[in-house]
């Protein structure tokens, strides 16, 4: 059995938690959050997991492993030490909203090289899984364009928004990942547009709620993805990969497959909630696929190199959104130290 602990007991940390109980091969030995006690405590009760202090988790040699799903801010620190103790770590992304910061943790991790994943579910999903599995096969021919909606199906709080690092840190990261995913190609401009149309608190607190990124490769395949933080359909998670021999789409995941047919036409299920919901097979899968890596060093599908790349290009893409221009995206590109902070 491996041995596991849990940072964070907030919604994403409840997800993974319960996840890694259930696996059988996984004993959830500890339970860190410092700051939600109540959710901590009813957590633990179901998982079986000891609520501990962090450090009382690194002092433990029979810990092969750590999944970080505390708040964003304790990210770094938390993987900085799973470095230098040699524990394999599951991480949420963002590595950390301080993108010389995030250089540092991704450089102590390949150093120490201690088995990482990080957490872009999306990857994990089946149906997005098997557009990359049909591209990659080379069944559909080059893949030439790919467009992508994801939407949420109702804006935060601003209590929220101030300390996300804005829309494209927060959101976006999965998609400008997503795009890496199935493009397989280096990115050689970032173009980015964003106004706040839907939330003046969200206007209040300096971020954007709605905006449209393009990617360009150097062989000049293109990715746009648009996002917003209202969609009026619901959750709203569409995909669809033009490539030279055929289309490929992926739809949103009704809450079920039940369908009412009258005579002033049919009707179908709305979507699902939200992203627990629409990706609860992803997160399983997720804890699966770490499991994996620690018991026989399986490469994740998402590795912290991929978390450092999707990082860069949300920072690029604010950039372009701030200054109304696109970005030269090359492998030295960095963000300017003052624009690697806070929300957009």
């Amino acid at each position: 059995m491996l041995k596991l602990a849990c940072f964070g007991a907030g919604r994403i940390g409840q997800v993974h938690a319960t996840n890694a109980a259930a696996h059988p091969d996984v004993d959830l030995v500890y339970l860190v959050d410092p700051v939600d006690t109540s959710t901590r405590n009813a957590l633990a009760t179901q998982t079986g997991a000891r609520i501990v202090t962090p450090q009382e988790v690194f002092d433990d040699p029979q810990i092969d492993g750590l999944i970080i799903a505390s708040s964003t801010d304790s990210h770094a620190d938390l993987l900085l030490k799973a470095a230098q103790a040699g524990k394999a770590v599951f991480c949420e992304k963002p590595i950390s909203l301080d993108f010389a910061l995030t250089r540092r943790v991704v450089a102590a991790v390949e150093a120490a090289n201690v088995p990482c994943m990080m957490g872009f579910q999306r990857r994990y999903d089946t149906s997005f899984r098997a557009v990359q599995k049909r591209i990659a096969s080379g069944a559909s021919g080059p893949l030439e364009q790919l467009t992508m909606s994801s939407r949420d199906p109702s804006p935060p709080p601003r209590s929220y928004v101030e300390t996300s690092g804005g829309m494209f840190r927060d959101s976006t990261i999965h998609d400008v990942d997503m795009a890496r995913f199935l493009l397989n190609e280096d990115i050689a401009t970032v173009y980015a547009v964003g106004s706040c149309l839907i939330s003046e608190d969200i206007g209040a607190a300096g971020d954007i709620d709605s905006l449209m990124v393009t990617l360009t490769t150097p062989s000049g395949r293109m990715a746009q993805i648009t996002a917003c933080r209202r969609g009026p359909m619901g959750y709203d998670q569409r995909l669809e990969a033009l490539c030279a021999a055929e289309v490929l789409a992926v739809e949103n995941q009704p809450q079920h497959q039940m369908t009412i047919a009258r005579p002033e036409g049919k009707t179908t299920a709305a979507p699902e909630n939200y992203f627990i919901e629409r990706f609860r097979q992803a997160y399983r899968d997720e804890i699966h696929a770490f499991v994996d890596l620690i018991r026989d060093g399986t490469a994740p599908l998402a590795g912290i190199r991929d978390g450092y790349e999707a990082q860069r290009l949300v920072e690029a893409a604010l950039v372009s959104c701030q200054t109304g221009a696109p970005v030269a995206f090359g492998a030295d590109w960095q963000p300017a130290q003052e624009d690697a902070h806070g929300p957009a």
